[in-house]
């Protein structure tokens, strides 16, 4: 079941979806702290997690499925965002240094298909971080977020599947220890969760993050461009007198 743009949005400027967005902000911010210079492509609804580096890289790019839907990103300024198969990126070979993949894998059809575009697309000195629920966690279990839909996954199982289409993985981690409540009170427990329950047990988050670059001699694979692209710009934002809520952070 693919997730909708609608949903996705709504959720990211809800109390919740500030929330996640900071807390899944951090670790990328501890691997990727300088992309001056890099060229850094969200696959999914990867948006949320972009905004701290608007102008701080060569080229910031958000691709999204046709299942999900497009929206205008960023805001302000110059779009940066288009819809196309992730199966089938519009992109040349080696064209991007780092990939994000955000409510991506766990909703498309042939995820090994992705991955191998993501393997294509990237340079050989590239990273790609994965985001995908957790299978032992409690948002995946929870379809009130965008992290309940789709299959998650167990760590051994995307590692597996990092490693069969030609990736190593360098590192991973976990992150949204709390479950996902809405109320004020969830809201402060789940900050506080995030600092105190990955030093008691931390194999329980909602979500599973790895970091893998790319193995440039796997004799198992064979790359092949694909044939052709569809690609859909969004229209920007219209001005009216009642505008959508703006994320905040």
């Amino acid at each position: 079941m693919a997730l909708d743009i609608v949903d996705l949005r709504e959720f990211y400027v809800s109390p919740l979806g500030r929330l996640v967005r900071r807390l899944l902000r951090a670790p990328l911010a501890r691997l990727w702290p300088d992309l001056r210079g890099e060229s850094v492509l969200a696959l999914g609804y990867g948006t949320p997690l972009l905004r701290p580096w608007i102008g701080k890289t060569e080229r910031l790019m958000a691709i999204m499925p046709g299942a999900q839907g497009i929206a205008y990103w960023p805001r302000e300024g110059l779009n940066a965002a288009c819809m196309a198969e992730l199966e089938s990126l519009p992109l040349p070979d080696e064209s991007v240094s780092r990939v994000i993949l955000m409510h991506a894998l766990e909703t498309a059809p042939d995820p090994e298909a992705v991955l191998r575009e993501v393997w294509r697309v990237l340079k050989p000195n590239g990273r790609v971080l994965l985001i995908v629920p957790n299978r032992r966690g409690l948002w995946a279990h929870n379809d009130s977020t965008p992290f309940g839909t789709g299959r998650p996954y167990s760590n051994s199982q995307l590692r597996g599947l990092l490693r069969d289409q030609g990736f190593w993985v360098e590192r991973g981690g976990q992150a949204l220890f709390a479950p996902p409540l809405t109320s004020h009170l969830g809201l402060i427990i789940a900050t506080i969760a995030e600092r105190i329950v990955p030093l008691i047990c931390g194999v329980f988050g909602g979500v599973l993050w790895i970091e893998a670059g790319k193995q440039l001699f796997s004799p198992n694979l064979v790359r092949a461009r694909p044939s052709g692209h569809r690609l859909v710009l969004p229209l920007p934002f219209p001005k009216t007198s009642e505008p959508l809520p703006t994320p905040r952070g």
